[in-house]
């Protein structure tokens, strides 16, 4: 019998044990996120230092992030799903307790760093394994109700920062570290590793492991993927990114230089958050099974022409109907990609092509709001927001045509075995779809 960690909602049925304490992690650890909103005013107004200096030390958790990315990546693969998000937990909570605690300048800069790095190490580690552990058919289900955790426990944490900061901040960050810890122990006592073995042959494989997944069951794909098909499409994720960046760059600015005051801009982002609460599962399991090029060519094109309709936005009427508009793109797009990128990345190298996945996602927190800002800065939100709603269409359109591509690659992979070019693929045991079998891996 499988187990149930909860009642499941329609459309949210099928999926593994496995997959809903991974899920479950993910979404404890972003109820606990207490921290990272209030970090830059716990610098100021806590400690006293300056702005500049606040924005620095939170400028190293995202430089944290992108290493951190690469590093998870590469150890998921080499030590496994499981030890990476435990160790990535681990590390995490201890540099909240540091940012809680320390004074000195380079003791804080550090500790953001190692932040920084620990959270997003988790990150390729707990994306790999959710792929593991999920069919192929029902990939893009599984990474919307991911998406819906990683949205719901934001907006829920920032409302709960704001109440906790009333205690101090030292006690803010010792809660975001103790949440941290109690998703760590989920993982260490319900995930299982959910790594697949080594192809038959290949140095380090341990065929009776009992610790690793079973082999993955999934059709055959392309020996060897192109790498530089996946650095395309990691480029244009770090466009898409800079695009989405807008929200908490340039928005807030120009919606204050139109003379709209800061709280328009805090509800309008508390739009944001409802419309992901309320809508991202139905609109999932909406687009369920659909083109998935044809998903992330809307999602680019709504995301980046509700960015462009922000030019001609006076009222707060309408900017809402913009951010409504984006956030259909977002919604369309986020889930939808992520669930390609784990289709593109090869399942032994999963890991490490997942962080450099979540890498771009991280660098787009640098590019975004720098480039944002010159293009204020010199040409005004006149040439801004066009060259979102541009860059936001090339974004979808390019990822549409690789998903096209490598929908080809795998299609000419499955004729040359049809005509005995390597054997066929085992075929999956019945009911688990096309992917690796979660009912094994849950066991």
């Amino acid at each position: 019998m499988k187990s149930k960690v909860f009642a499941l909602p329609v459309g949210a049925r099928g999926l593994s044990a496995a997959f809903w304490w991974i899920w479950a992690s993910i979404l404890v650890n972003w109820l606990g996120a207490f921290a990272g909103p209030m970090l830059a005013i716990s610098l100021t107004e806590g400690h006293g230092y300056s702005l500049s200096y606040a924005g620095f030390v939170v400028s190293l958790l995202g430089a944290g992030a992108v290493a951190g990315s690469a590093v998870g990546g590469v150890l998921a693969d080499r030590i496994g799903r499981r030890a990476t998000m435990f160790a990535g937990h681990c590390f995490t909570a201890a540099g909240m307790v540091a940012l809680g605690l320390c004074q000195g300048r380079w003791a804080l800069a550090v500790a953001a760093l190692a932040t920084g790095f620990g959270a997003a190490s988790v990150r390729p580690a707990a994306q790999a394994a959710l792929a593991d552990v999920v069919a192929a058919r029902d990939r893009q289900r599984a990474f919307g109700l991911n998406y819906w955790a990683v949205n719901t426990g934001t907006a829920v944490s920032a409302a709960l920062a704001g109440l906790l900061v009333g205690y101090g901040y030292t006690p803010l960050f010792l809660a975001d570290a103790a949440t941290t810890l109690v998703c760590a122990v989920v993982v260490l006592v319900k995930v299982p590793e959910t790594r697949p073995e080594p192809a038959r042959g290949a140095a380090g494989a341990r065929p009776g492991d009992p610790g690793s997944a079973p082999p993955p069951t999934e059709p055959a794909e392309p020996a060897s993927p192109p790498f530089a098909l996946f650095v395309v499409f990691v480029l244009l994720m770090l466009v898409f990114g800079s695009v989405y960046e807008q929200k908490a760059a340039a928005l807030p600015v120009v919606m204050v230089q139109d003379g709209h005051a800061p709280a328009v801009f805090g509800l309008l982002m508390s739009l944001n958050a409802l419309l992901i609460v309320f809508l991202q599962l139905p609109l999932t399991r909406l687009v369920q099974g659909r083109s998935r090029a044809l998903v992330l060519l809307a999602g680019g094109v709504l995301a980046g022409g509700g960015f462009g309709l922000t030019a001609a936005a006076d009222s707060t009427a309408a900017f809402a109907f913009t951010v409504v508009v984006w956030t259909f793109g977002e919604m369309l797009f986020a889930p939808t990609v992520g669930a390609v990128a784990v289709e593109i990345a090869p399942v032994h190298r999963r890991g490490r092509y997942l962080g450099l996945y979540g890498a771009a996602w991280s660098g787009a927190a640098f590019v975004g709001p720098a480039g944002g800002g010159r293009l204020l800065d010199h040409w005004g939100p006149g040439a801004l927001w066009p060259v979102c709603a541009l860059a936001g269409t090339v974004a979808g359109a390019g990822c549409a045509l690789i998903v096209r591509r490598h929908t080809h690659l795998r299609a000419a992979a499955a004729v040359r075995e049809g005509d005995g070019g390597s054997p066929p693929p085992t075929p999956a045991p019945a009911g688990s779809g096309r992917g690796t079998a979660p009912e094994r891996i849950s066991k």
